[in-house]
């Protein structure tokens, strides 16, 4: 018995190092699908001030996405739609240093996983899962020999209205099973719980677990139309000084054919914010990292939305 023991204990070990979770580094990008193609293209570009790396097109010529840089390590992909008043949302995705640990590491979770680990069109590792609302979710490597680093240095100006988003907001009709997936599973922590009327919760905050960046769940007792989900499925660029971002949208040329008002808010996070809006409706939200008096905003107690 002692020496069965002895002989199981070590593969019972290896095992258990198989399936760690590997380092979930941080919110790499938000894919996002656009009606016209070049309107939405011309306000992440010309209103935003993203320069584009580098797009890919379809065997037929045709575009089949486009990249907007943020910095070496967060982009927004743009997808010409594929159907008519569907949901803006194609896709969020988070980085991880080890694409095949973390395919193992969820299947032994009980999340349904590819056979193996893709490469992406621009060299990257990566597969998708679904989170349990349904939202695509892609795990992503950065490769040596990928575009990505290929391009590291590059596409940078100093026109870009941010160098970093901060989190993507994404809809929940059910909020245990999300926590169950993104904390208990691949190791979030939960940073902030917050309501618009005090009667129920409307946002809870969850950080990655190896970095700063966050995915932002946007409770809904239901749903909205499909067509109608701009404004909570949504990225947040992180800006030092709301006012000073505001004038910079203000004096650029694409301002004369954006028909939105411009203004700033403070948020029930006490952070002033800014929203902006693509030609779909998907919303772009700029805020500040601090709160208005430097204090933290204390956490919400309403129940989620019944």
């Amino acid at each position: 018995m002692k020496w069965a023991l002895a002989v199981l204990a070590p593969v019972t070990l290896l095992m258990a190092q198989d399936t760690a979770r590997p380092r979930i580094l941080g919110v790499a990008h938000i894919a996002i699908f656009a009606k016209d193609y070049e309107k939405s293209r011309a306000f992440y570009r010309d209103f935003l001030g993203f320069e584009e790396p580098y797009s890919l097109t379809n065997p037929n010529g045709t575009p089949a996405l486009t990249f907007f840089k943020i910095n070496e390590r967060q982009c927004i992909e743009l997808f010409p739609e594929s159907k008519p008043l569907t949901d803006r949302l194609n896709h969020i995705s988070i980085e991880t240093d080890n694409a095949e640990a973390m395919r193992r590491y969820l299947g032994s979770q009980g999340v349904a996983v590819p056979e193996k680990v893709g490469k992406g069109r621009i060299g990257n590792s990566n597969f998708n899962v679904k989170d349990p609302a349904g939202h695509t979710v892609e795990i992503v490597q950065y490769e040596p020999d990928g575009w990505t680093a290929r391009e590291r240095g590059k596409h940078l100006p100093e026109r870009r209205i941010s160098t970093r988003m901060t989190h993507v907001g994404i809809i929940v009709t059910s909020l245990e099973p999300e926590l169950k997936f993104y904390r208990e599973v691949l190791g979030f922590r939960e940073t902030w719980r917050g309501s618009s009327t005090g009667a129920a919760l409307s946002w809870v905050n969850l950080q990655v677990p190896e970095g700063q960046d966050y995915i932002e769940l946007m409770l809904h007792k239901d749903a909205p139309p499909a067509d109608r989900r701009g404004t909570a499925h949504h990225l947040c660029l992180e800006v030092s000084d709301i006012a000073a971002s505001m004038a910079a949208l203000e004096a650029r040329p694409y301002r004369k054919q954006y028909r939105r008002q411009i203004e700033s808010r403070t948020g029930t996070n006490r952070k002033r914010q800014c929203n902006l809006y693509d030609p779909d409706g998907t919303r772009t939200e700029l805020m500040e990292s601090m709160t208005v008096d430097g204090q933290l905003t204390p956490s919400s107690k309403a129940p989620p939305p019944r």
